[in-house]
């Protein structure tokens, strides 16, 4: 058998550094979103608004959902132990679909509610409610621009789903603060109280909306499934045709955290020749790098049956 190892390169120390400059970014995107917590739980009470409350609420996640995103950040920094060899990488993963699943329950909590305010309309003070989600707004777009350039993809198809995630509370947040905004608008000069419970569902749906698509993605990558924009298949063509290398089996790709993908594979080759099997092996760690930017290989290379039926591993002492 024969194992790539890959040591630090210098895009990873780049990464590393940018991750404890994130770190300090979420410290200070945590510390902002906790006034607007306790600004909207008060004026949300005051004003008898559910909009304001049902972004209060989102607004108490935000801060969860930040504050988990920080102890996944730190963990995923720690070096593999004994007991962890690929690290705590996926403690972000985790990170995201605890999240989502916060999402989840927050928009059902808010669709119940808005029901019974549509059957039960209550009187809402529309100006105060309005300065106060005006205030909002203007913090959630500070903590937008603090987190602003991590929101980025890492490898085919994916994003770190613990920044994304965290990311996606603090959107869901803002378009939340401007849907209030406008109702608060609206009935200050209307009176027209029945938008309140109205944008709390629009509120809830756009939640609903952001917490499946953060599940999905999360559980995918707990689950071990293939990553996004990568097909089995795909890959075993381009190692099959490779020159040398006669087929392809046990093929096996996941991703061990956003942006960071593994392999395992069996691969027959011509012979049992050290000189040319370590030239296959070097072409075939070129091809997953370059074309689909996996780096953690572990290919077993196999000779092709010998006269006596006896399939040789390739290796140092290779033989029939």
């Amino acid at each position: 058998m024969a194992t790539d190892t890959v040591s630090a390169t210098p895009r990873q120390l780049v990464l590393n550094h940018e991750d404890r400059s994130l770190e300090g970014r979420f410290l200070w995107a945590v510390s902002l979103t906790a006034l607007v917590l306790v600004a909207e739980v008060v004026g949300g009470l005051w004003t008898h608004s559910l909009a304001l409350l049902s972004d209060a609420a989102h607004v108490l996640m935000d801060v969860v959902a930040l504050g988990l995103s920080y102890v996944a950040l730190r963990l995923a920094a720690r070096d593999p132990s004994d007991r962890h060899s690929y690290g705590l990488h996926r403690a972000e993963v985790l990170a995201a679909v605890i999240n989502g699943g916060t999402l989840l329950v927050i928009a059902a909590g808010i669709f119940v509610e808005a029901a019974r305010r549509l059957q039960e309309p209550e009187p809402v003070k529309s100006l105060e409610m309005l300065l106060i989600a005006t205030a909002g707004l203007v913090v959630n777009l500070v903590v937008m621009l603090v987190l602003r350039g991590h929101n980025h993809a890492h490898g085919p198809g994916e994003a770190d789903l613990n920044v994304r995630s965290a990311w996606l509370h603090v959107l869901g947040d803002t378009l939340s603060s401007i849907g209030v905004i406008a109702a608060g608008l609206i009935m200050w000069r209307t009176g027209w109280t029945l938008l309140d419970p109205l944008m709390s569902i629009a509120i809830g749906a756009v939640l609903l909306l952001g917490s499946g698509r953060l599940l999905k993605s999360g559980v995918h990558i707990l689950m071990e499934g293939v990553p996004e924009g990568l097909t089995l298949a795909e890959v075993g063509r381009a190692m099959a045709a490779v020159p040398g290398v006669q087929d392809v089996h046990d093929l096996h790709v996941w991703s061990l955290c956003p942006g960071s993908i593994a392999l395992s594979a069996h691969v027959t080759v011509e012979g049992a020749d050290w000189e040319q099997t370590t030239e296959v092996q070097a072409r075939l760690k070129v091809i997953l790098r370059d074309r689909f930017h996996i780096e953690h290989t572990t290919v077993q290379l196999e000779g092709t049956p010998c006269s006596q039926g006896v399939v040789a591993c390739v290796g140092e002492e290779s033989h029939c």
